[in-house]
């Protein structure tokens, strides 16, 4: 990895610290350049004083989520029955399932900054698992499946103390900070699960996963702030917007809303969805020209930060005039229906090195992530747009979307918790 010796970008990192203020989306000028046509000015998010508590269960899935699905499967709705079905033939959503918890989670290891081997499959099997039973529990109302959940969590909280490895252990800290915070949320309500062993798990998350995001987004690891692609910037962010709701900490909660619309880093979802083709109602990734694994990648967590949000009360999905559906769109439209889309030519600065994106990649092509059935339903049955064409292309092609374990062993199947069929489906 590229460095530049002896350089903090902490210096030129936007604030993150929080902006008390009523939430009344006023409009500020626009310092990022522009890739919309619009000049001037952007309407962002404001966010509230830490006084104001955070909305629970507001994780990824709220009450309303529950009822809708239990209302679906009583009138035997063919595809919520579908998304149901893929659920709980998941290895992974079983009583049987027994937690693995280490000491040590390590990603990026046998190197120079870890010499142990990796072990970062057993969190994203964990708390895939934890977050499948936590389904069962609020659909099936057995008390079993929480806590089986709750055992995996709490087993992870006493045991793991730390995060290991070379600059990967980043990607652990997002990925399954965001993860184990939005299983915890889920489960907040469990009457069961001991009020000092929640606390505990609410701790767990602020001592062990939380310092590492805060870290790599006010520092990026010491490297120049674009080296990182926008999917290391994004698990981070939804990481410490789900610690802040867990932990019902405003101040994180805000820390992740404003470095996602003001964030010098490549997660800033002005510089995540690189280009607006307006013309066309499209929007390039930051990560379209790399390959199509990771630019799919951005659009799970762009969608999973959007839902997180939105459950609070902040319109992300909105944001730059829909700028999350044009990226689907995009993504959609090139990735699984397999047709032209239009280029802005991209230059990935990494550091001393300037590289030129001039085509989306061809490699990866064709990659299908259970994340389109959440965007389309929002933009479409919850938001009343008309249509969302290549979305809904990838929304049947993805048709009934699973989960952790249905889309092979490597973290990749695991990095979006899924189910999207299941959980996201409205009339």
């Amino acid at each position: 990895m590229k460095r530049i010796a002896g350089f903090s970008i902490l210096a030129i990192v936007l604030s993150v610290s929080a902006i008390y203020c009523s939430k009344k989306g006023g409009e500020e000028y626009d310092e990022l350049y522009d890739t919309t046509g619009i000049v001037g000015a952007v309407k962002y998010i404001d966010t509230l004083a830490a006084g104001n508590a955070l909305k629970h269960p507001g994780g990824l899935n709220v009450k309303e989520d529950f009822d809708r699905i239990k209302a679906a499967l009583l009138a035997n709705n063919t595809d919520i029955i579908a998304g149901y079905n893929k659920l709980i033939a998941n290895s992974h959503a079983q009583l049987s399932y027994s937690p693995n918890p280490v000491e040590k989670l390590v990603r990026g290891g046998k190197s120079r900054e870890e010499p142990d081997a990796d072990n970062y499959s057993r969190a994203f099997n964990d708390v895939a698992a934890a977050y499948q039973l936590g389904l069962r529990w609020k659909i099936e109302g057995n008390d079993a499946y929480a806590g089986k959940a709750i055992q995996i969590l709490n087993a992870w909280a006493a045991t793991c103390k730390k995060l290991s490895g070379d600059p990967n252990v980043f990607l652990a800290a997002g990925f399954y900070g965001y993860q184990f915070a939005l299983a915890g949320e889920l489960l907040r309500d469990y009457a069961n699960w001991k009020p000092e062993d929640f606390k505990k798990y609410q701790q767990w998350m602020l001592d062990v996963f939380y310092p590492k995001n805060h870290s790599f987004l006010t520092t990026h690891n010491g490297a120049c702030i674009d080296h990182y692609w926008a999917n290391w910037d994004l698990g981070n962010i939804a990481s410490v917007m789900a610690i802040g709701i867990l932990t019902d900490n405003r101040t994180l909660y805000n820390e992740a809303v404003n470095y996602f619309q003001r964030g010098a880093g490549n997660g800033n979802i002005r510089k995540a969805i690189y280009y607006v083709h307006k013309d066309q109602g499209l929007a390039q990734l930051q990560e379209s020209g790399r390959d199509q694994g990771h630019a799919t990648l951005v659009m799970a967590m762009l969608g999973t930060i959007c839902e997180i949000a939105w459950h609070q009360g902040d319109d992300f999905y909105g944001f730059g005039d829909n700028m999350v559906l044009k990226a689907s769109e995009y993504n959609a439209k090139y990735n699984i229906a397999r047709e032209d889309v239009p280029w802005k030519e991209y230059a990935y600065k990494d550091c001393d090195t300037t590289i030129m994106h001039t085509a989306p990649s061809e490699e990866e092509r064709g990659d299908l992530r259970p994340i389109y059935t959440m965007i389309y339903n929002h933009y479409v049955k919850r938001k009343g747009i008309p249509a969302a064409p290549y979305t809904l292309i990838a929304v049947n092609r993805s048709f009934p979307e699973g989960g952790g374990g249905d889309y092979g062993s490597n973290s990749g199947g695991f990095d979006q918790l899924g189910f999207g069929t299941l959980l996201y489906t409205r009339p």
